[in-house]
């Protein structure tokens, strides 16, 4: 064992030499994507890999002289193990300069010894739990955290009625995050959280759920859960069980999310989310996005993976731009760096590494085509990540 951990430090340390030596010559970039591609998750894989096909429609594949290569890495879920041996893979075998995907925290908190030695960048475009960031100074997010969104969601909830509130969320990283900035929040605002209730990661069945909620004599229940089949079950059980009749408010984040939202129909009108996206975002970019993505992907919808693969990736080509294969250097020039995206004006934070964003506040409403949209409402503009310093 300690030769083979000896064998994979000097692989590493050799591809941190050659990443930081640099040369003058233009040469390929390789970015390695570690996400999902199958699986009950595959949904995560098939929208990154869709909005990096967009981006590169648009945008070309070539930076600065350099030709920029996409290497795509399946690790079948959540899956730390699988996350590190991919990585190893990508940064010795197949010398990439960037790394980018990590749809779930483990995934991407696995990697953080890798590209500390290799000092390679790597680009989170989902995995929303803020300590993540602290973990390597080479990571850098273009999606959001839960307390991003979270945080602003108490906030406008105890301001436009909610009295009492019991918070919903798988019990994870992401979801402990949640629960907290939405009560902190909440209860600044005069509300009160009357229970906390966490849930399995792998349940699907919320009934005995639901039944507390009811029973618990909130006005509101603010939920968080992975994108996918959980929160359409999630959904599905607060109106099945009768919370909506019973006048109990539904807040949440991405639980309406544009994969899945058909799906719930005409029950998830009028639900309410604080998010830092929405498919519907009324700009002529977000417009041109969503365009050339039904042209190469017709029966796609973007959502909250597609923004942070195509933001994603613009980060990239800036970096490589202003760096080429040059982790450190690259790094640095990301500090800082702002445009405007699909969702809206965004900025990289340059303590965090994290983007700054507007946030929104949605109703789900079935749009003039006929499909169901998160539509937004109300802007809390230029949200960092409010977790950071927790």
């Amino acid at each position: 064992m300690k030769i083979v951990r000896w064998t994979v430090c000097l692989a590493l340390s050799a591809a941190a030499c050659a990443l930081t030596s640099g040369t003058a010559a233009a040469e390929t970039i390789k970015v390695g994507v570690i996400a999902t591609f199958s699986g009950p998750n595959a949904i995560w894989g098939k929208q990154f890999r869709e909005a990096i096909d967009v981006y590169v429609a648009q945008h070309g594949s070539e930076v600065a002289g350099h030709k920029v290569e996409f290497i795509y890495k399946d690790v079948g879920g959540p899956n730390a193990d699988a996350s590190k041996a991919a990585a190893q893979e990508l940064l010795i075998r197949d010398g990439v300069k960037y790394l980018a995907g990590f749809d779930f925290t483990p995934n991407a908190v696995a990697v953080a010894p890798l590209i500390k030695q290799a000092k390679v960048p790597a680009v989170i475009f989902n995995a929303g739990t803020s300590s993540i960031n602290k973990q390597s100074e080479y990571f850098i997010r273009t999606s959001f955290t839960l307390w991003q969104v979270s945080a602003p969601a108490g906030e406008w909830a105890a301001k436009n009625g909610a009295k009492k509130v019991v918070t919903a969320v798988t019990d994870y990283n992401p979801g402990v995050d949640a629960e907290a900035a939405f009560s902190s929040t909440f209860q600044k605002n005069g509300g009160e959280i009357v229970e906390k209730i966490r849930m399995p990661l792998n349940t699907t069945d919320f009934s005995p759920f639901m039944q507390r909620i009811k029973n618990s004599g909130a006005d509101a229940v603010f939920a968080f859960l992975p994108a996918g089949p959980a929160t359409f079950a999630f959904t599905k059980a607060y109106n099945e069980n009768g919370l909506r009749a019973a006048g109990i408010n539904f807040y949440g984040t991405g639980e309406t999310d544009e994969t899945t939202i058909d799906a719930l129909g005409d029950q998830a009108i009028g639900l309410v989310t604080a998010y830092h996206y929405s498919g519907a975002h009324d700009s002529p970019l977000n417009k041109s996005f969503v365009a050339k993505l039904k042209e190469l992907h017709p029966s796609s919808r973007a959502n909250l993976a597609s923004v942070g693969a195509y933001d994603g990736v613009e980060l990239i080509y800036r970096m490589i731009k202003a760096a080429g294969g040059d982790g450190p250097k690259a790094v640095e020039a990301a500090k800082g760096m702002e445009w405007e995206s699909p969702r809206g004006p965004i900025k990289i934070d340059p303590v965090s590494r994290h983007v700054v964003q507007n946030v929104y506040i949605r109703r789900v409403e079935r749009g003039s085509d006929g499909y169901l949209i998160n539509k937004e409402f109300a802007t809390i503009p230029n949200v960092a990540d409010l977790g950071y310093s927790q």
